[in-house]
């Protein structure tokens, strides 16, 4: 009979999740995430298998949580919609330019580093990219039947066009830009969406 574990599994996905995001899926060794734990290799590898399949446990736990925070952000009636659209798009450049290590976002990272080569990494990345856009078009269409935004413009167009800026003043924010800067891009995001003519 196997015997039980003996650690917190959520905790030593935590702390691999902390050496990826820091380092990246290459040069983040098993060595380095049972050092971060506390634990052996072989009772890493007994409970998430390789540094592959323990990469891909933190990486969909991740796209999860953030699809998750996005839809408590957006979601609700239509007309607090253009306010919640607002503050979202203010709280990503908000946490960008917080985020003084310059980690960025994890999704985004392990995309970059992996999707070329990991099927898994990039139907994931995909997945919840295409959620994080999906609950932005149904923000989006609730401000327009509230009257906050064009009725005859494509919300789903838009809602690529505001996913698109997100993900750009995250990459800014990787590369150093301060917060002025991306308080501006996230106010010009918002100020460049087609309102009603009437």
């Amino acid at each position: 009979m196997a015997r039980p574990r003996k650690f917190d599994e959520q905790q030593v996905l935590d702390t691999a999740r902390e050496q990826f995001w820091a380092g990246g899926f290459a040069a983040t060794r098993m060595d380095d995430i049972a050092a971060a734990t506390g634990l052996g290799k072989g009772s890493l590898y007994g409970a998430f298998g390789g540094k592959q399949e323990l990469f891909h446990r933190v990486f969909d736990e991740y796209c999860r949580a953030i699809v998750d925070a996005t839809a408590q952000q957006l979601r609700g009636d239509d007309k607090n919609a253009y306010a919640r659209l607002s503050a979202y798009v203010h709280a990503v450049a908000a946490a960008t330019a917080a985020d003084t290590a310059q980690r960025g976002c994890l999704l985004a990272k392990g995309a970059a580093e992996l999707t070329e080569h990991d099927k898994t990494v990039a139907e994931r990345a995909h997945t919840a990219i295409e959620a994080l856009r999906t609950l932005l078009e149904d923000d989006i269409a609730a401000c327009q039947r509230n009257g906050d935004l064009a009725a005859d413009a494509d919300p789903g167009a838009l809602a690529a066009l505001v996913l698109a800026v997100l993900r750009g003043i995250e990459a800014l924010g990787k590369a150093g830009a301060n917060e002025e800067t991306l308080t501006d891009i996230a106010r010009t995001a918002l100020a460049v969406l087609p309102r009603p003519t009437d």
